[in-house]
């Protein structure tokens, strides 16, 4: 047979066939497969694991392994160029840059920011209004993570916004996605008559210790954390997965007396839960390492199969607190201090209008200023008018606060009026009633896919009507939420409303609408609100929530109780009728 080759015939099988066998040889001496490295290799590890074990990793996981968004951002600035929308894949990697793109309701990305513990500098505010103006909406939202949001961002100019905020010394970077949110802390850091320690320094510290290792991106899912330094304003840190709460610890508890960090665990209250105390106490120099220890024992056990189940919160009710503390004990090779609860010093009060108006600062002579949004927005011009009175009037920052407003500090007394008119003169306010002062809504269906309901009018709906037929003498917090996400977190509002489909016929056409729940409470009044009604139309909400709020004032106790305590002692059937009983 082999006289029919031609010798180059011959000389070319003779080569596959020593080919082929040096091939069996290597594979046969081949090592076992490597282990991942680098930054990544945490969370390969953990698919493995998930695959090994028989789980089907989800989309968004397979999407992070088939290519990590940071090795993509060449192919986001060529869609750029050609002004295309991305496909599923791509619109969940981009959100590791700050971008959503957010059709069908609208054609464009929204840009999420990062600005730790909310403050960031006049000019950098004034920076964001021209990308505003010039590449979005143009508008922007504070958010409920005291943030900015800009929307309407058209696919062409998403690197202009991305590369826009990094030339303002802000970014966007993981604000979006399976990593750690924006970083919150204490308003009124650093200028707080009350406050037990100044969360600046911690919630910076935090922020770039995300920004520069990369391992720490890529989570089972989202992930947020908060600096509470027990000022009068609210930080709601206990919303959150991680909440560090300053405390004061009293003498004769085995450890020395002072300020600390309170670690909670476990906030998600979309999922009807609150960070729950450890019992741990940190020096406030601990805290970055510590969670930085609690992050990768969530890294490497999160569930990436069932993203419904896939936060922290469901981790702590696998496993328990003590073995979770245990496994964050072993990455940092030492226990926790723990102490009991009462070697805790009661919290100083909030103060539930302190985001609103003028306040006297801890330094002799100077004032914080809070000014009331419609709901968080703000247009380019108001924003560069705010930005001139803080550089010429404060002290340079803009503060932004969780209930969707902001406040301007550093303003001497002599100025106050000065500025309250200026801050007027922007068609912005310094004061609002005690039901706007905590209204509180979501993006809704004008910009976001998931909500049943066009939450931000319809809030400015309730106000309107109930500011006019309900007096009130003591703040009324309502939250108005989209979907199922809660991103107003309704569930801790005194009235909360989750968006829902309202049935309208039996052909199963439905129109705008909401569930509506009492009794949520934030703090140390922390509480998961209840139902009180389905399936209320948009256009009754108005009607509805004057009759809750009439059947609070008739039937409170004393002028003084106010509406979660009144909740919390009111059966729902009971408060059902009082609404009956009262006129529409």
């Amino acid at each position: 047979m082999s006289s029919d080759f031609s010798p180059d015939q011959k000389r070319y099988l003779e080569g596959f066939v020593s080919g082929l066998s040096a091939s069996r040889v290597a594979r046969s001496n081949a090592p076992a497969k490597s282990e991942p490295v680098g930054p990544d290799a945490i969370h390969i590890k953990a698919q493995d694991r998930v695959v090994a074990a028989g789980g089907k990793l989800n989309d968004q996981e397979k999407f992070k392994r088939e290519e990590h968004p940071f090795d993509a951002y060449p192919r986001l600035v060529k869609q750029a160029e050609l002004n295309e929308a991305p496909k599923p894949p791509d619109n969940f990697r981009w959100r590791y840059y700050g971008i959503f793109y957010v059709a069908p309701t609208q054609s464009s990305y929204m840009c999420r920011l990062r600005i730790p513990n909310g403050i960031l500098k006049h000019w950098q505010f004034a920076g964001v209004a021209d990308l505003a103006e010039n590449f979005g909406g143009p508008y922007a939202h504070v958010t409920t993570r005291a943030n900015l949001q800009l929307r309407e961002i058209e696919p062409k100019n998403a690197i202009n916004v991305i590369e826009g905020l990094q030339d303002l010394g802000l970014c966007s970077r993981g604000s979006g996605a399976d990593n750690i949110r924006n970083v919150t802390g204490t308003s009124t850091a650093g200028i707080d008559s009350q406050e037990l320690l100044d969360t600046r320094p911690y919630a910076k510290a935090w922020h770039f210790h995300i920004l520069n290792d990369r391992s720490l991106y890529g989570l089972p899912r989202k992930f947020n954390v908060a600096f509470d330094g027990a000022g009068r304003i609210a930080t709601l840190e206990e919303t959150n997965d991680i909440a560090f709460q300053a405390v004061e610890v009293r003498e004769g508890f085995s450890v020395d007396p002072g300020i600390y960090f309170r670690l909670g665990l476990g906030g998600i209250t979309g999922h009807k839960d609150f960070a729950r105390d450890t019992g741990v106490i940190l020096q406030p120099q601990e805290a970055i390492g510590v969670a930085d220890a609690i992050l990768r024992v969530f890294i490497e056990n999160g569930d990436r199969t069932n993203r419904n189940k896939a936060r922290l919160k469901y981790v702590l009710d696998a496993w328990g607190f003590d073995k979770f503390l245990a496994a964050v004990e072993e990455k940092l090779n030492r226990k926790l201090v723990r102490v009991p609860a009462d070697a805790i010093a009661p919290r100083p009060a909030y103060d539930r209008l302190a985001h609103i108006g003028v306040h006297a600062q801890k330094q002799s002579g100077l004032n914080w200023i809070g000014v009331a949004l419609k709901l968080g927005r703000l247009s380019p011009d108001q924003m560069r008018g705010l930005a001139r009175i803080a550089a010429d009037y404060g002290d340079g920052d803009i503060r932004l606060t969780v209930w969707q407003n902001l406040l301007i500090s550093g303003i001497a007394d002599t100025d106050v009026a000065t500025v309250t008119a200026a801050i007027q003169a922007l068609g912005l306010a310094v004061t609002a009633s005690a039901l706007r002062a905590g209204l509180i809504a979501c993006t809704g269906a004008t910009g976001c896919r998931f909500a049943a309901a066009h939450t931000k009018e319809n809030a400015e709906e309730i106000a309107a009507w109930c500011d006019e037929r309900v007096p009130l003498n003591a703040p009324v917090n309502i939250h108005l939420t989209g979907c199922h996400h809660s991103c107003a977190q309704h569930y801790i509002g005194d009235i909360g409303l989750i968006g829902a489909r309202v049935p309208v016929n039996d052909d199963g056409d439905t129109v705008d609408g909401y569930h509506l729940l009492v009794g949520g409470g934030f703090g140390t009044d922390a509480t998961i609100a209840r139902e009180l009604f389905q399936n209320v139309k948009a256009e009754d909400a108005p009607r509805t929530v004057e009759r809750v709020l009439k059947a609070y004032v008739t039937n409170r106790a004393s002028e003084d109780e106010t509406f979660l305590d009144f909740a919390k002692r009111t059966e729902i059937d009971a408060l059902k009728r009082m609404t009956e009983m009262e006129p529409a």
